[in-house]
């Protein structure tokens, strides 16, 4: 059974409370990794939070580059470490690693020197992340925001490359759709697929565009997926967009939403 979350910062899990979701998707740089002073500040309002923080994204900052020349792998190293405690000390299920601005490929580095280095940086998280419950699901972005991993197919490669239980795929419903990969790609990558991401034509909230989300939910149904659904749009009135996403998305996915 789909449990629902929205993606915000945490000032607004209340909102996201009130509108009956399940859970709050934060960014996991919010939680200021690399200053222990504002990490120790930041980290009672997550442990806290009102409802639970079962998912994160924006893994990397953007300044943190993992692939490319200028890497710093000491500093990767200290990160991931410092990621995968916080994410278990709140209860974290899911870690989202889109971050096109620190996986971008730079202009003359070979792709497969980049495929290398992120399979290196996967076989690091998997490490880490082993007996904390947390599972990292690689987001493919499309081409506008970066020059690396665009589809799901790719994503789930790389997966399999690194074959480890940690190491899972995300499928983006707004990226899938810029991309022109159809719906059939959930059930295509089922076994690899640990999250779901949502929005609509635009990037808008789900049911104000056109994006065939009932094929999308007969797909998911289809492949036996029985992870979450998180809503990633871009939201100009969520007094407004919160209620009525949350009844689309209840309408479209019935009887595959989890009972309160």
């Amino acid at each position: 059974m789909y449990k629902v979350g929205w993606c915000a910062e945490i000032q607004g899990v209340h909102a996201v409370k009130e509108n009956g979701y399940d859970f709050i998707e934060c960014a996991l740089v919010s939680l200021c990794l690399e200053d222990a002073e504002a990490y120790r500040k930041v980290m009672p309002d997550y442990r806290n939070s009102a409802l639970p923080l079962w998912a994160f994204n924006g893994f990397f900052p953007g300044d943190l580059k993992v692939v490319g020349e200028a890497i710093e792998k000491a500093r990767i190293r200290n990160y991931v470490a410092r990621a995968a405690e916080a994410l278990h000390t709140v209860g974290a299920k899911i870690a989202v690693l889109g971050s096109g601005g620190a996986r971008r490929i730079p202009e003359g580095w070979e792709y497969a020197r980049a495929e290398e280095q992120f399979l290196e940086l996967l076989q690091l998280i998997s490490a880490h992340f082993k007996g904390t419950g947390v599972t990292l699901a690689i987001e493919p972005l499309n081409k506008r925001e970066c020059n690396f991993i665009n589809r799901v197919s790719e994503g789930v490669k790389l997966a399999a490359l690194v074959n480890q239980p940690e190491i899972r795929v995300l499928a983006d419903f707004y990226h899938m759709q810029e991309e022109g990969e159809t719906v059939d790609a959930i059930m295509e990558h089922k076994a690899w697929l640990a999250h779901i991401h949502l929005a609509d034509t635009g990037r808008k909230s789900p049911g104000t565009g056109i994006y065939p989300y009932a094929a999308l939910a007969e797909q998911l149904k289809n492949s036996g997926y029985e992870g979450m659904l998180s809503v990633e749009c871009l939201s100009s009135d969520p007094t407004v967009e919160l209620p009525q996403s949350r009844s689309y998305i209840e309408t479209v996915f019935n009887d595959k939403l989890a009972e309160k």
